[in-house]
């Protein structure tokens, strides 16, 4: 069961949630293709040798096949880094509050009631604005600052949480 459901207090129903782009795992796909374009030049560049030992490698043949190895396990570790980023994350609006966690092991929540949220603010480069994904910071009273990244259709979860926040809003003036 995830984090958003289980803490839910009574009455209290999700309304939408935002889910993590799969762009996060850019950073492991380049330093894959950078690897893979390093053994490539490595294979290319190893001499032939007609003596006793044609497996004899260079000098320049070892360092270029130690570099892809370790860009290699380099990548394979952003590769991990980005699924837990993607599986543990969970960013959703109830009726009454804003529930995100992030993190497996180290967990960072934020529960913040709506009544409390003072803004929402959305930051994009370009290569976000084109995949479609940004970050979403949610600052509350009190200076409360929370920031969600790769959060897919930045710009519509900000109109989410506005609607809603309107919403609670018009209920509690007419109460």
């Amino acid at each position: 069961m995830s984090y958003v459901k289980e803490n839910l207090m009574q009455d209290e129903k999700i309304l939408f949630t935002a889910r993590i782009n799969p762009a996060v795992f850019l950073p492991s796909i380049l330093m894959f293709f950078l690897s893979c374009l390093l053994l490539v030049q490595t294979l290319l560049s190893t001499p032939k040798s007609n003596g006793p030992s044609p497996y004899t490698l260079s000098i320049l043949s070892s360092f270029y096949l130690c570099t892809w190895g370790i860009i290699l396990l380099y990548a394979v570790l952003l590769a991990l880094q980005a699924a837990i980023i993607m599986f543990t994350t969970e960013f959703a609006v109830t009726n009454r509050r804003i529930i995100a966690k992030t993190g497996f092991i180290r967990r960072h929540t934020l529960e913040m009631f709506l009544h409390k949220v003072e803004s929402v603010r959305v930051n994009q480069n370009v290569l976000q604005r084109l995949l479609n994904f940004g970050s979403v910071t949610v600052t509350g009273t009190g200076g409360t600052r929370e920031s969600f990244k790769a959060i897919v259709d930045p710009v519509g979860v900000r109109g989410a949480i506005n609607q809603v926040i309107e919403k609670y809003t018009q209920r509690t003036s007419v109460r």
